[in-house]
């Protein structure tokens, strides 16, 4: 292969033909990329406290946490897909992702059942609330399809958050 093709291919801007102008891109593109951190990091944090769920509700718990982990997961690939769709890079490492995240990790050795839950409920009213804010940066540019799918993913983390709120709602 002939290096200097090569090397140009690398350099080669990631150009995708869209009417959307160069603010947009820039901005709703960075406002995605950062989304996506705070996605995967809500999908691994939802995942640790699948794995080392405990207790007497053991079974429900687990379950219902590998499907919310299933349903942050899915909107990964259509987060990453929207940006470069309009022109726009995303991320490229977990350092990319640690740089951007704005939900925390949680590393810590034992976390109780009620703690677990309590936790990501907090996480998924959190992202709501970036979700909120990506949107009107995507509704500034008149940027419907994103928009749209912001719309959804809204819905799904309130409904997260309401069957993690309920669900440790009178736990002491």
């Amino acid at each position: 292969m002939d290096t200097t093709a090569a090397k140009a291919r690398r350099t080669a801007p990631l150009q995708t033909p869209t009417d959307l102008g160069t603010d947009a891109t820039r901005d709703v593109s960075a406002a995605l990329t950062a989304l996506l951190a705070d996605v995967f990091v809500l999908y691994v944090k939802t995942k640790n406290f699948h794995w080392h769920m405990s207790g007497p509700h053991f079974r429900d718990y687990h379950l219902m946490l590998d499907d919310q982990g299933e349903q942050i997961f899915a909107m990964t690939d259509a987060i990453a897909e929207r940006a470069r769709k309009i022109g726009g890079t995303t991320l490229r490492s977990v350092g990319h992702i640690k740089r951007l995240q704005r939900i925390p990790d949680n590393d810590a050795e034992f976390v109780t059942p009620e703690d677990m839950l309590a936790e990501l409920a907090e996480d998924n009213k959190k992202l709501t609330s970036i979700l909120r804010e990506v949107h009107a940066v995507a509704e500034e540019y008149n940027d419907v399809a994103t928009t749209s799918l912001l719309e959804v993913w809204i819905d799904e983390t309130e409904r997260r958050t309401w069957f993690l709120w309920e669900t440790t709602r009178g736990v002491n």
